[in-house]
């Protein structure tokens, strides 16, 4: 079982994250009351805001602080329980639901289990409310004899610690609401977007492409003029699309003209014609 030390979550989100300071404090108080109440059965962590502020990102790096392996289940369009809570074995194709398709992927007992984009889930149809599902699972007093209609023996996900997102509250069914603790995450300004660019998703990007500061370099001005022409979001996954774009483009230069001994520092109009569309 992983441990928590306040100090070590907080040096994780802060390597992992630019700024967020009053998000990350409201993470680390909900971590503390965890750890301090273990038996207690308190609310779910869920990161509200607008996508690309890294709220799946956030969920991550609260995994790496407790020692825990991480799984993601993508909840948009579900529309059917038994993508939650599995399939009957007379049905031709039947397979578990998501929650233990995703305990075997773990490969443990008490993983994360980021819950994506709860407030798109789908309203309930045919194959029953699949939000119903979800509050099962989600409920203390049920989730540990919880069932899986593939498995059809009951099992215990009161060790699993859920973490849900969301772009907005207004379409998480209210019953599903009453059992979060929500954390709302803001936009970023230019400012913040910068400094994420050049500290994070530049490098990160610069290291996928097979590139070196020796032969791509971007300075302030390039950043800002790629932002300015490009994106219009309060999140940086835009942003991170066309620097992406920028090194692809410079792969390809230092590839086709072999400019691996040079130096590629394009100044803010080139950058901006290496991005868009």
């Amino acid at each position: 079982r992983g441990q928590f030390s306040t100090r070590a979550a907080r040096e994780r989100l802060d390597a992992d994250h630019y700024g967020l300071d009053k998000v990350k404090r409201r993470i680390l108080e909900y971590l503390a009351v965890r750890a301090l109440t273990p038996r207690a059965r308190g609310p779910i962590l869920c990161l509200v805001g607008p996508p690309g502020v890294g709220k799946t990102s956030l969920g991550r790096s609260v995994a790496r602080a407790l020692g825990r392996p991480l799984e993601r289940l993508a909840l948009g369009g579900v529309s059917d329980e038994a993508e939650i809570r599995g399939h009957r074995r007379t049905y031709i194709g039947a397979l578990p639901g998501s929650i233990l398709t995703a305990l075997k992927k773990a490969g443990a007992r008490n993983p994360v289990l980021l819950l994506d984009e709860v407030d798109k889930l789908g309203r309930h149809a045919r194959g029953g409310d699949p939000a119903a599902a979800l509050l099962e699972v989600l409920d203390p007093e049920q989730n540990h004899q919880f069932t899986d209609h593939y498995v059809n023996l009951p099992f215990d996900l009161s060790a699993v610690f859920f973490i849900a997102t969301a772009n907005s509250v207004d379409t998480i069914p209210e019953p599903l609401l009453d059992r979060m603790e929500l954390i709302q995450i803001p936009g970023y300004t230019r400012e913040e977007k910068l400094a994420i660019a050049e500290r994070y998703l530049l490098p990160k990007q610069l290291g996928l492409n097979g590139l070196g500061p020796a032969q791509l370099a971007v300075d302030s001005a390039a950043v800002l003029e790629v932002m300015g022409r490009y994106t219009r979001e309060a999140g940086v996954r835009q942003l991170e699309q066309q620097l992406a774009a920028l090194c692809r483009h410079t792969a390809l230069r230092v590839a086709k003209w072999n400019e691996d001994h040079g130096l590629v520092a394009p100044g803010a109009e080139e950058a901006g014609g290496c991005t868009g569309p």
